[in-house]
């Protein structure tokens, strides 16, 4: 809108509450396949996990949708959960963990600012994990805006990756 002031750069998404049909299948895929940590159960019917001690990263739920079912295709929704690694190797060990626990994925892209893993949890929503590239080389067009792509990643290679 006309005469607005843009959000403030330093803005980010704190954390995503999810609907899953079972609490401790949830869990078992985000804290022991992803490896979150977590940091409080409330009651039976939600917990709360982060990396690193943050209060909560990942909300879970079953106040709506125990027992439920993902929506069906062609319904609104959450597309996708993106999980930002600090690093590449960080991601290399996400695809590690995710090989180890015979989860599959649905792609991985090499978006050019980023390096990107595809899946679905337990619950079919829909997850990201990621690491970002350094700004510096991130590809631009002549005018200096972005000129992101998508193009297959290389999972032998981030798989490779060394400290």
């Amino acid at each position: 809108m006309a005469g607005t002031a843009p959000i403030p750069a330093g803005t980010r998404i704190g954390h995503v509450h999810l609907k899953v049909s079972n609490l401790q299948r949830a869990l078992d895929f985000y804290c022991g396949v992803l490896g979150f940590e977590l940091q409080q159960m409330y009651g039976r019917q939600a917990a709360f996990v982060s990396a690193g001690g943050y209060h909560h990263h990942i909300g879970l739920n079953t106040w709506e949708s125990e027992g439920g079912s993902p929506p069906p295709p062609g319904t609104t929704g959450l597309f996708h959960v993106a999980i930002l690694y600090p690093t590449r190797t960080d991601l290399a060990g996400a695809l590690k963990r995710l090989i180890a626990s015979k989860v599959p994925l649905d792609g991985a892209s090499d978006h050019g600012v980023s390096e990107a893993l595809y899946l679905h949890d337990p619950d079919f929503n829909g997850i990201e994990l990621y690491w970002d590239k350094p700004e510096a080389l991130w590809p631009r067009k002549p005018d200096g805006s972005l000129a992101m792509v998508t193009q297959r990643l290389d999972l032998d290679d981030l798989l490779n990756t060394q400290h």
